[in-house]
């Protein structure tokens, strides 16, 4: 049996120990119990809730708007349908940039009332020290650089990042800071793939690309996405995201079908009636 489908619980040790024999791992969002269980049952090694619920979710232009009081109802509800993946949480914009001890308080609280492992933070060098606390209090962190989508407005759109050497080496630099005050993962979005295969080959944490190319320790994409149900705005979806299904396509036959049954009289039947 493939050690993804093992039944013991993931833990950030068992990301490590992938990493060392070269198991990629694979990581997908979820936001509610029933997806939670259903990714959890087939072997899911990472379950991330995601701010990207603000996109899919709310139907939100951004991931600006999310609350922290939203990603822990989300969270809790997740939390009931996992049993041996490992559960991390996206802080979500100001939640944990105005200062250091408010990012524990606020981080401390996301652990202590969904059952949470671990938090994502997005950015470099400007958190490293938040970072540092962080681990130094027992908070375990998932580090996320290149396309950081709470950035959208600085950056002036979804573009890929780090193209040019400065950014390059900056984000390099941010990767190994990281790392030192005690990450125990990394997210690298929509940067080269050349970019993400040295971070990957300098750094001793698993990295997870979502844009990234094949050379990260493992992958990640928003659960939706990849199931064909939510449906890009001009019907562009990124170039990094490979649909395994067409649900979107599934549901609107489904319905339809309903409908068609329920207004000529074909449901309910004699056999589903009481």
């Amino acid at each position: 049996m493939p050690s993804s489908l093992r039944q013991q619980h993931v833990t950030t040790q068992t990301l490590r120990d992938m990493k060392q024999r070269g198991e990629k791992v694979a990581m997908l969002t979820a936001y509610d119990f029933l997806m939670a269980k259903l990714l959890d049952e087939a072997g899911i090694d990472i379950i991330l809730v995601g701010d990207s619920l603000g996109n899919v979710v709310q139907g939100q232009a951004t991931t600006l708007l999310v609350t922290l009081d939203e990603m822990i109802y989300h969270t809790k509800i997740v939390r009931r349908g996992v049993s041996r993946s490992l559960l991390i949480v996206d802080m979500p914009f100001l939640s944990y940039q105005v200062n250091i001890d408010e990012a524990v308080r606020n981080c401390g609280r996301v652990l202590k009332e969904t059952g949470a492992e671990g938090v994502k933070l997005e950015g470099g060098l400007p958190i490293v020290e938040t970072v540092r606390r962080l681990a130094d209090v027992g908070i375990p962190v998932m580090g996320h650089l290149g396309l950081t989508p709470q950035s959208v407005h600085k950056f002036g759109g979804y573009g890929v990042r780090a193209t040019g050497e400065r950014e390059a080496e900056w984000l390099l630099k941010s990767a190994h800071a990281l790392e030192e005050a005690g990450i125990f993962s990394i997210v690298l979005e929509k940067i080269p793939a050349s970019l993400a295969k040295r971070v990957t080959s300098e750094v001793t944490v698993p990295t997870i690309g979502i844009g990234g190319g094949p050379n990260c320790d493992g992958q990640v994409l928003v659960l939706y996405d990849m199931l064909g149900l939510y449906e890009f705005p001009g019907g562009m979806a990124p170039k990094f995201v490979r649909r395994y299904a067409d649900l979107a396509g599934t549901v609107r036959v489904a319905v339809r079908s309903y409908i068609d049954d329920l207004k000529h009289g074909r449901f309910p039947s004699e056999e589903e009636s009481y």
